[in-house]
């Protein structure tokens, strides 16, 4: 089926500068569906719409990276909520909340996108095929088991594209043993925690609406109703995604895949990472400038070999992952479950199951109660997704170590020949390993420059990773601070009210909750107070006599004052599902959106609770993979 694209002219309306549309009417394409093989038993959209709903269930798929699929009806159903934020980005009317057409829609029960009487016109749904390690175990065949795409849109204002698939929406080849149901509980969680991260300016997949299913029964660790989650990301393909194909054998399809990735989701090769730039005597190697494209003289440089467009495409999969993962370190969010079917080629937070924002700060923490061996503990994000990297570039490894003979025909069509086999097989562990160099020197220059950020600094001094950033930390584990709220009270400290040790003592109990401390009072004060000095020194440095207004609101503005906690959320599900609140959800939402500002104006009490001190004993939550 070609791709197919609408102007979206008839439902457009005027925003400023900018037109909206109906969902309806919004431009859509199918990109992905047209230029990647289909599931052979359903090879278009007629065959699967032809068949009955209860026949598109799990089963093995190869040679395929998607399965036709519609979303399965529900009779009864509730708009809890939308993103506003998502619906401006995706270019869609603020009056579509209220459209009967758009509720059928992102709940399942209505697919806008294709008619059945122009069956070659539109983009009719599909499910994802990909395999993965779960666990650091290699789990086969997975895909969207729940998860059902709906079609591609483009937003005219921005040029972005976005593929908008809606979560809990039925069984699909894919689901396994699984109802292919999602739970509100879980669901909610997401809608909210996807917008939160956008908001604080990490990569993220993003969530569009939240629809409860009251008379859904869905067994989890007990029966509970059902939701859907209208979500969308400018590409949904994991590592996992190649790791599937890579796992049989089929290296035309991991080849195929790869082209795809990088002139549909990167935008072409010239798009891609050039040679890193030239490292001066006495500076540090400049991670995050580097050029694109490659030029004449690297192509006949002696670096010739990572010049190499796949090694390219690998260098920047690392490269955005490793500038996620730092924003995740800095921010104190973890994921829980990061098994390769959940690492995006595009470096977006995806998949959120048992996620959490870090309240008292401790390394070892995982919001995973299934995780035992602290796989996914906050230390541990960095080494895991590099981990997954690495199974990555042995899915690209043959290509990566072909040099400048990937595109030989011969290679393309039948692979390396023997006596070269040893060859290759070097080259791509070199790239990998240069490769992981690069990640690292990605991931602390950006966490480095988050930090300093946070702590109101104007530029890095290479100390302050030891005296500052670390001691911090080491301060904060050792004291039992919270996490986030510590950057959020330091923004408001004023030189003045540091110039003395009396002074820094009496500053740090500021910082302190008061649900009580893991140390002393007075031991705490103490160290406390000594970090303090060294930060106001280094404040001094770069700031001098400079009023303190533009400090103080800098660091505002990256120290946000509202954070979707654990604690938070279970009381929000509970309010929601159980007492059939709505304005809550609302309420918290609008703070998820603008999470640096002081008030929202909708609650004072409850903003100022949800702000708050996590109450006693709710700190450091966990759950399940269900959540």
């Amino acid at each position: 089926m070609a791709a197919h694209f609408s102007n979206g002219s008839a439902g457009a309306a005027t925003n400023g500068d900018s037109k909206t549309y109906t969902l309806k009417d919004l431009p859509k394409s199918n990109v992905y569906t047209s230029k990647l093989p289909a599931d052979e038993a359903y090879s278009t959209p007629s065959a699967s719409h032809n068949a009955e709903r209860k026949d598109l269930g799990p089963r093995l798929v190869k040679g395929a990276l998607y399965t036709y699929v519609r979303p399965e009806q529900t009779k009864e159903f509730e708009l809890l909520a939308v993103s506003p934020r998502a619906m401006k980005d995706l270019g869609i009317s603020p009056e579509e909340e209220n459209n009967e057409e758009f509720k059928e829609a992102v709940s399942g029960n209505k697919i806008i996108s294709w008619d059945e009487s122009k069956p070659e016109e539109g983009v009719y749904p599909w499910a994802q095929c990909y395999g993965g390690y779960q666990f650091g175990q290699w789990a086969g065949q997975l895909g969207d088991g729940r998860a059902i795409s709906l079609f591609e849109t483009t937003n005219p204002a921005t040029g972005t594209r976005y593929e908008i698939q809606l979560k809990g929406a039925g069984r699909t080849p894919y689901s396994r043993f699984a109802d292919g149901k999602a739970v509100l509980r879980s669901s909610l969680r997401e809608f909210v925690v996807s917008e939160a991260l956008n908001a604080l300016g990490i990569p993220t997949t993003r969530a569009l609406s939240l629809t409860f299913l009251p008379n859904a029964r869905v067994v989890r660790e007990r029966i509970e109703p059902g939701a859907i989650v209208a979500r969308f990301a400018q590409t949904w393909i994991r590592i996992g995604t190649f790791d599937l194909p890579r796992a049989r054998g089929d290296r035309k399809l991991v080849r195929k895949l790869a082209e795809y990735v990088a002139e549909e989701v990167y935008g072409g090769w010239d798009k891609l990472p050039g040679a890193l730039p030239d490292k001066k005597e006495g500076e540090e190697q400049d991670w995050l400038n580097v050029s694109t494209g490659v030029g004449k003289d690297e192509i006949q440089g002696k670096d010739n070999d990572a010049q190499n467009r796949f090694a390219r495409l690998y260098r920047q999969i690392a490269r955005k992952n490793a500038t996620t993962v730092a924003a995740w370190q800095a921010y104190g969010f973890m994921n829980g479950v990061l098994n390769t079917d959940n690492t995006s080629i595009l470096g977006l937070s995806i998949d959120f199951g048992p996620f959490a924002f870090m309240d008292k700060f401790d390394p070892t923490y995982t919001p995973n109660h299934d995780d035992a061996m602290l796989r996914y503990s906050y230390r541990n994000q960095p080494s895991i997704i590099w981990w997954n990297l690495v199974r990555l570039g042995e899915s690209l490894g043959e290509m990566i170590g072909a040099g400048d003979w990937c595109d030989d025909k011969e290679f393309a069509e039948e692979g390396v020949r023997q006596e070269k086999a040893d060859e290759l097989v070097a080259r791509a562990e070199n790239l990998i390993e240069k490769t992981g160099d690069e990640y690292k020197g990605v991931f602390m220059t950006e966490y480095k420059r988050l930090m300093t950020a946070r702590l109101g600094l104007k530029q890095a001094k290479q100390s302050d990773f030891d005296e500052l950033y670390s001691e911090l930390l080491d301060t904060m584990e050792n004291i039992g601070l919270d996490f986030n709220h510590t950057f959020r009270r330091l923004s408001s400290f004023k030189m003045g009210d540091l110039e003395s040790d009396e002074q820094r003592k009496e500053a740090a109990t500021r910082l302190f909750p008061k649900t009580g401390l893991e140390r002393e009072e007075d031991e705490s004060k103490e160290r406390m107070a000594k970090w303090l000095k060294k930060w106001r020194e280094r404040m001094w440095e770069d700031w001098g006599e400079e009023e303190e207004e533009p400090r103080i609101e800098a660091m505002k503005k990256v120290n946000p004052k509202f954070i979707p906690r654990g604690w938070l959320l279970d009381e929000v599900i509970e309010r929601v599902e159980k007492k059939g609140e709505r304005d809550i959800l609302k309420g918290v939402m609008g703070m998820a959106l603008d999470p640096f500002k002081e008030e929202w104006g909708w609650n004072r009490e409850e903003e100022e609770r949800f702000c708050g001190d996590v109450p006693k004993y709710k700190s450091g939550l966990q759950c399940s993979c269900s959540s």
